[in-house]
């Protein structure tokens, strides 16, 4: 008996433990983000005398972001850039995914292979070869060109996971649909993808924050300030002699609402999408 307490005890202590240790690396740096967003610069930049909490509470800094910055057109090059990625990534994923989940073909595993091989290159290394090629097609400085980059880097990842999700759902139910008079077409479209819509809602997400939260690329293909993103936008607010940290935090809070408020309508479906095979049926 005594021994079970005192494990339940440790349970307890290391439980203890791991939510520290996540408030302390997740909650406390979005806490200070949030709150130097609504200091003052003198209040911001003083080493002397270090807040913890906005002694003069000013909304200077998101005054100054929206209107000196342009940081609405940020927002919305973004949006354009992530949702248009993320939901062709999630259609090609479906047909990708079905089809090595489904079919059996000459150099399946090869292709699988590749897929895989893929995400252990940096992306940095295929950038360049990228600027010459976007370059010969006129789509430098272009949403056009951010939204083929993304789509490259994160549709092998997704039509693997999409693979998966297909693999989990048993082949009885399309044959069933085959015998009442559907198509595959239709039977996929009516029959399996709304018993995997969790794993739908999660391949989205992933393809989505992939392109909202990429610097590297928008850098490199975008040059003019009106077609820049939100993490390009933010990197501009960090000069060489002067960084605006004020504008600059409350940036990062404008750009964590929009993610933010996607998982708070979506997190069921992403949990299950993601949980989704995790037990072998």
């Amino acid at each position: 008996m005594k021994t079970y307490r005192m494990q339940r005890h440790m349970g307890n202590l290391g439980r203890t433990l791991i939510l520290l240790f996540f408030l302390l690396l997740v909650i406390m740096p979005m806490y200070w983000m949030a709150v130097t967003s609504f200091k003052t610069n003198a209040e911001i930049i003083n080493a002397q005398q270090i807040t913890y909490y906005p002694h003069e509470v000013t909304s200077e800094n998101y005054v100054q972001l929206f209107q000196l910055y342009d940081y609405r057109q940020m927002l919305l090059n973004s949006l354009i850039v992530s949702v248009s990625t993320g939901l062709c990534i999630t259609m090609l994923a479906i047909l990708g995914g079905y089809g090595l989940a489904r079919y059996t073909f000459r150099g399946k595993d090869m292709m699988l292979l590749f897929f895989l091989v893929t995400q252990m290159i940096p992306g940095i290394l295929v950038i360049i070869p990228l600027y010459v090629i976007f370059s010969k097609l006129g789509m430098i400085n272009t949403r056009l060109s951010l939204f083929f980059f993304y789509l490259i880097s994160n549709l092998p990842f997704c039509v693997i996971t999409m693979r998966s999700f297909f693999e989990r759902i048993p082949y009885t139910l399309e044959e069933a649909a085959y015998v009442d008079g559907c198509s595959k077409m239709k039977s996929l479209v009516r029959i399996v993808l709304p018993v995997m819509f969790p794993g739908i809602v999660a391949v989205f997400v992933f393809a989505f924050i992939g392109a909202w939260n990429e610097l590297i690329a928008g850098t490199i293909f975008i040059n003019t300030s009106n077609l820049w993103t939100v993490p390009v936008g933010l990197k501009s607010l960090i000069g060489k002699y002067d960084v605006k940290w004020g504008v600059l935090m409350a940036g990062g809070v404008c750009a964590l609402l929009p993610t933010a408020i996607m998982f708070a309508f979506m997190q069921k479906f992403v949990v299950e999408g993601l949980t989704a095979g995790a037990v072998k049926e």
